[in-house]
């Protein structure tokens, strides 16, 4: 099988339509084993990348460092990308007027809700998109509420310079064992610091061992308690931590990938070709750690994709085993 032009990325999951192999992803993957050491890895996991929203519990326990006055629903809500219903926004507003702020402190860009009905909704009712809606708000309303509990400026907290993102940066680096190689910005306007594949699962499973008191232990208990703030109804996110329960669950853009099992098994993933259709992430995730022993079987579900033709199945998505991937 052809290499990839980038050198860190390996066929993963390959699209088979009617035998015939009709479209491969390529990425890189890698699995901690419940003590830490680096159990399956495909392709080269040390190479920098964007973990994008991968990296939002790291930015909310930053937020909770900072002072950030937040109920559990509102913490899993700061590290997650909200679908953008009713309850989400209503949690933003909610984190927003704990701090003494409003939706006008808000500089993530206007969007529509990721939920389809609830921007079908929107749109019967001659609505627009708001900044309120955008999946990234509840990280923005964190930060602003962590500004407000420090005193600092709230109008350029989205400035790499800015201390709210420097004690996100400090964060980030100490939890993955790593400097951040690049900084650059991330869909929402904030800083993006890319590490190491590696880096982002060491930085969850740190994470998943922080003592019960710490802002890291209370953001992944959130998560646990209210995935459905995590993403929402019928997202990837949500339905693998109602199935694996234990578990910690947390995509980014771009076909990235991160999960942490119950049993203390990491697994972190990134498609080189940004996965937009967000089912070959899942299939090469679930795969990594069923490689490390982890029982993924009730949300085996999630990573079927079948593929059809003229309304029937002619063919499915699925893995590539790494003795394959030589033809």
């Amino acid at each position: 099988m052809p290499a990839s032009p980038q050198s860190q990325y390996v066929p993963l999951v390959e699209a088979i339509r009617s035998g015939f192999r009709e479209s491969v992803h390529f990425g890189t993957v890698v699995g901690l084993t419940a003590d830490g050491g680096i159990g399956y890895r495909r392709g080269r996991p040390e190479a920098p990348m964007l973990p994008r929203s991968a990296a939002k519990p790291f930015q909310a326990a930053s937020a909770l460092h900072g002072g950030a006055d937040l109920k559990p629903d509102q913490i899993a809500l700061a590290a997650g990308s909200h679908s953008g219903e009713p309850r989400h926004a209503e949690a933003v507003v909610e984190m927003l007027e704990r701090a003494g702020l409003d939706t006008g402190a808000l500089r993530c860009p206007a969007d529509w809700p990721l939920d389809r009905r609830e921007r079908d909704r929107l749109l019967k009712a001659d609505g627009s998109p708001t900044r309120l809606l955008m999946n990234c708000s509840g990280k923005h309303a964190a930060m602003l509420a962590a500004c407000v509990a420090q005193g600092w400026t709230t109008d350029d907290y989205l400035d790499p310079a800015h201390p709210v993102q420097a004690l996100v940066r400090s964060e980030l680096e100490e939890l993955c064992g790593e400097e951040s190689a690049h900084t650059t910005v991330d869909g929402c306007g904030a800083p993006q610091l890319a590490v190491s594949l590696a880096g982002l699962a060491r930085g969850l499973r740190a994470m998943a061992l922080a003592p019960e008191s710490s802002p890291e232990s209370a953001v992944l208990e959130a998560m646990r308690d209210f995935p459905d703030y995590v993403a929402g109804e019928g997202r990837t996110d949500t339905l693998l931590m109602r199935r694996l329960p234990g578990s910690v669950a947390k995509m980014g853009a771009e076909g990235v990938f991160a999960v942490a099992a119950p049993s203390g098994e990491v697994v972190a993933v990134k498609l080189s070709d940004g996965d937009p259709l967000f089912r070959a992430r899942t299939m090469a995730a679930l795969a990594a750690l069923e490689a490390l022993g982890v029982d993924v079987e009730p949300a085996r579900d999630l990573a079927a994709a079948e593929l059809r033709g003229g309304g029937v199945p002619v063919g499915e998505l699925r893995p590539i085993a790494e003795e394959d991937t030589a033809d």
